[in-house]
């Protein structure tokens, strides 16, 4: 039986096919925190899976999937979301003035942060010229070491132990990790 998901995913809306790890159902319109090949993203979901055998599985019974569903999100998730969002929106405002501090005519059409900190995409229209190119890789780079969103990688898919986030966690509120919650440091953090 499968419990595979159509589920859209990034900033440019794919659509792709993800299983649930635990088998869960989720419903048309759940937002969820998924593990493509880029790194954890969040995506919503289409529809709810069928109760099949996947006929598209080759002899070897291997599932042809896009990656895997981690978990429903949760609130703490949704913060880290808008947290990213206003830091996505700083990012291409600094591409677009150092695009014009260097002269460079390229037209930046988006970008894009992945929910664990692990990519940054700066999204052009048409072919950017090779400067273009090289001040994304810097921006990326400055970026990422101002956010330090990388650390939080471990936490966003496995959390820092039962309860995390909550007063029910081990030793109350979110100390299990013995560091504290980092989702609740990215949203003190700048």
């Amino acid at each position: 039986m499968s419990t595979h998901h159509f589920v859209r995913v990034g900033l440019l809306a794919q659509v792709g096919r993800f299983r649930s790890i635990d088998a869960t159902r989720y419903p048309r319109g759940t937002r969820v925190v998924l593990r493509t090949v880029r790194g954890v993203e969040l995506g919503d979901i289409l529809g709810s899976p069928e109760d099949r055998v996947d006929r598209r599985a080759d002899a070897t019974n291997a599932d042809p999937t896009d990656g895997t569903i981690l978990r429903r999100m949760t609130v703490e998730d949704q913060l880290l979301e808008a947290r990213l969002e206003r830091n996505r929106h700083e990012a291409f405002d600094a591409c677009c003035r150092r695009l014009d501090e260097l002269g460079v005519a390229a037209s930046l059409v988006d970008v894009e942060h992945l929910f664990d900190g692990g990519g940054l995409y700066f999204y052009f229209l048409g072919q950017p010229p090779a400067e273009a190119e090289q001040l994304t890789a810097e921006l990326a780079e400055v970026y990422d070491a101002n956010v330090q969103f990388r650390r939080f990688a471990e936490t966003l898919t496995a959390g820092c132990g039962p309860d995390c986030g909550t007063e029910n966690a081990t030793g109350g509120g979110c100390t299990s990790c013995g560091t504290g919650c980092a989702v609740a440091d990215a949203c003190r953090t700048r």
